[in-house]
């Protein structure tokens, strides 16, 4: 079934309930009065600071765009890019293009100029829905885009390059577009996140968006009373997908166009959220925060707050056991997934398994998972292998890109590129992305253990193992540490405690500096390497 009848029948049965609800913190009011309450009362000049959106007039809003699109001459399997800050505006383009026949391509908000340029030639898109925050750079590559047909600008004074959205939307049919769609019919690409490199166009069917939904509904059991906060960028599968199990049931979603703990937990407060999906610096700073004293839990209405859920990277379990000391009646969920297996759930700990975490867990609803060798070959429990997916989540393929999908999908499996190992119970451990591995004097180090470990000190807010250049040992290990604010760390410190590490995995070099991470939260390797592999090389310059 594909993906836009879901809208179409949430919008039946639940016609006048709230399916959306928009808060910008960063206009509140002064007084302390709920965000519910001060949306009832008459707003003040200036942004909105909390806005919402029932079913019913979601599927109109979608219905509109897809007509608009279509006035315009989009056709089936024409590709759409949208780039858009998460605003309540987003969900209803995405399912206007889906409705049109089109293909949804959301771009990430930190693309550069360039990089949005790119992106739109590489998926083929002929028209884009766009922001205020955008204007400059769509202005750099506007008459460089030449596949481009149309520009829609989501916001108030509408640049002359682009036309109006709110303004063209008015004139369009709310009632839905007569386009047949199938399962098989494609609906949306996703870029890769770009840690390894200049991202990839993802290109995923409705079968694959309505299975994403089924898992995630599956997994953590969403009812039509769930609330469901997300903070995420919408532009990404992590947040989308996630917020796929409410929609399927039609819950209430939250959008949070900020990530301050404060905000965080006002949100679930006022909004009476019952399930967050959280990254981990933010699941971090929301502990400091309770540690701090800047947060007090008495003074918020959090018990019907039932989930607490965290993905998109290697979930240290030190953070988890603080977490359940803080709030120990929350369910506990954490969940693998990458943009090419239609984001989160084909691996997943489950709500039962908490004496496992640490482990990303078992195969998803309707997935399978193997563990195999260089040469494609299962290995035994215990062993490290290259982690492989297979299911009605995986990518069609990269789009325009037949190299690089023969090289990830062998036979149906998607070779993911993570190492993993399966313990004795049948839960599997993530160890490490497989060119993050660091080879040091013939031992394979993987980063993600020795980060772990580092990580428990108390001192530490995040930290990043890469591989550096080393003339006898090939690499060695160098350790990135971010010092929590308001307390210090030391070489010598970091050293002591790291006995407690076999000796050869213990960092050779320890560097204090601040972890740059991507939108979703994985840490951006790819950047620390390039500042810091390439001072090791002049060093070894230097040295000789």
């Amino acid at each position: 079934m594909p993906i836009t009848e879901i809208l179409a029948s949430n919008a039946q049965r639940f016609p006048i309930d709230v399916a959306l609800v928009e808060i910008n913190p960063r206009f509140e009011p002064e007084s302390r009065i709920t965000w519910r309450d001060y949306a009832l009362m008459q707003p003040q000049p200036g942004e909105p600071f909390r806005r919402e959106l029932t079913w019913s007039d979601f599927d109109k809003k979608a219905n509109r765009f897809a007509n608009l699109l279509m006035t315009r001459g989009v056709r089936k399997g024409d590709k759409v890019a949208i780039l858009l800050m998460n605003s309540l505006e987003w969900l209803p383009i995405y399912f206007g293009i889906l409705k049109a026949g089109a293909v949804a391509v959301p771009l990430n908000y930190r693309y550069t100029a360039e990089e949005i340029r790119y992106c739109l030639d590489k998926a083929d898109c002929v028209m884009l829905a766009f922001g205020p925050e955008f204007i400059g750079r769509m202005e750099e590559i506007c008459d460089r885009i030449p596949k481009i047909k149309h520009m829609f600008y989501v916001g108030e004074e509408c640049p002359t390059f682009a036309d109006s959205y709110d303004r063209m939307i008015g004139f369009c049919s709310s009632r839905a577009p007569e386009v047949p769609l199938t399962d098989d019919d494609d609906a949306a690409i996703y870029y890769s996140s770009g840690t390894t490199g200049f991202p990839k166009a993802i290109l995923h069917s409705h079968m694959s968006l309505m299975h994403a939904a089924r898992v995630e509904q599956n997994h953590h059991k969403q009812t039509h009373e769930d609330v469901f906060l997300c903070i995420p960028p919408l532009y990404h599968t992590g947040a989308k997908m996630h917020w796929f199990g409410s929609f399927l049931v039609g819950g209430k979603a939250v959008l949070l166009k900020g990530t301050k703990p404060e905000w965080i937990i006002k949100a679930v407060s006022d909004e009476k959220c019952t399930i967050v999906w959280l990254l981990v610096p933010w699941a971090q700073d929301i502990l400091d925060a309770i540690d701090r004293g800047d947060i007090r839990l008495e003074d918020y209405h959090l018990d019907q707050w039932r989930l607490m859920h965290i993905g998109a990277q290697p979930v240290p379990p030190s953070l988890i056991r603080r977490w359940l000391k803080v709030f120990p009646h929350h369910d506990y969920d954490t969940n693998y997934g990458l943009s090419e297996s239609i984001g989160p759930g084909c691996v997943h700990l489950g709500l039962g398994h908490i004496d496992k975490v640490g482990a990303i867990g078992q195969a998803g609803y309707g997935w399978t998972v193997k563990i195999v060798d260089e040469n494609g070959q299962p290995v035994k429990r215990g062993d490290v292998g290259e982690l492989c997916v297979k299911g009605p989540g995986v990518m069609k393929c990269y789009y325009k890109d037949e190299q690089a999908t023969n090289e990830v999908l062998k036979d149906g499996w998607l070779y993911t590129g993570d190492m993993a190992m399966e313990d004795e119970d049948g839960f599997i451990f993530l160890v490490d992305r497989k060119k993050d591995v660091i080879i040091t004097g013939g031992e394979n180090l993987y980063p993600v253990q020795i980060e772990d470990f580092i990580r428990a000190h108390n001192a530490v807010k995040d930290v990043a193992v890469i591989g550096l250049p080393h003339p006898r040992l090939g690499e060695i290990a160098a350790a990135i540490i971010e010092v929590k604010p308001g307390m210090t760390l030391t070489e010598d410190e970091v050293n002591d405690f790291c006995t407690g590490l076999p000796r050869y995995k213990r960092p050779r070099k320890i560097i204090f500096a601040e972890i740059p991470r991507n939108p979703t939260g994985k840490i951006e390797k790819p950047k620390l390497r390039s500042i810091y592999c390439g001072e090791s090389l002049v060093a070894q310059q230097i040295e000789k």
